[in-house]
């Protein structure tokens, strides 16, 4: 298929975050040269198939991304599962796209799909899903993310507040828990055992 972004507009200098409303919903092809065109942008679809354009994370956001993406990682070489990062997107059953900041799936899962899956947007939801709202983020598109997350099958989903030092703990059928101020966060279901100091966060965001 030709690539109908190739002559889009760029969508710099709009204020953001902002929803773009398509005449149709754009192909996984389409949407990876359309955030190609809008770098450093980040780009998700949801459920109506409408663009969703967010700023890129700051530089103190970017770090507490990566700390809990590779604390996520190192536990997973070390107990099994696939963990991923904030780059990676995950086309969800009720069809939208989203990338979440840090998130672990079951090997099994993760062989079951082809490599073109695999190599594009893996048409899926993670099992357990990680979320920090950085400054650049709404905190309203977030609580909303989070549902959305546990409705297409997360077992697992975490939102992650530094600024207030709480955690959010997201489960299918039952009401969230927020932890206020822990020490650390051990997960449990699909990751039993994996265990998140947040000190450090709580520490920053100060």
């Amino acid at each position: 298929m030709a690539d109908t972004t190739q002559n889009a507009y760029t969508l710099a200098g709009l204020p953001l975050p902002l929803t773009i409303h398509v005449a149709r919903p754009l192909s996984d092809n389409e949407l990876m040269a359309f955030s190609r065109r809008n770098e450093p942008l980040r780009v998700e679809r949801n459920a109506k198939g409408e663009l969703l354009m967010m700023t890129p994370v700051g530089s103190q956001g970017s770090y507490w991304e990566n700390f809990v993406s590779s604390e996520l990682f190192f536990w997973a070489k070390e107990h099994g599962g696939m963990a991923f990062s904030s780059n990676g997107g995950f086309n969800l059953p009720d069809g939208s796209m989203l990338s979440p900041d840090a998130a672990w799936l079951a090997q099994a899962r993760w062989d079951a799909l082809t490599k073109e899956e695999q190599t594009s947007y893996a048409p899926l939801c993670p099992d357990f899903i990680v979320e920090i709202l950085s400054a650049s983020d709404s905190r309203f598109m977030l609580l909303a993310k989070m549902g959305v997350w546990i409705a297409n099958g997360a077992k697992l989903a975490w939102l992650i507040d530094p600024y207030a030092a709480t955690v959010a703990i997201y489960r299918p059928g039952r009401e969230v828990e927020v932890l206020e101020r822990p020490d650390s966060v051990e997960a449990d279901g699909p990751v039993a055992g994996f265990r998140l100091s947040t000190l450090r966060l709580w520490e920053d965001a100060q």
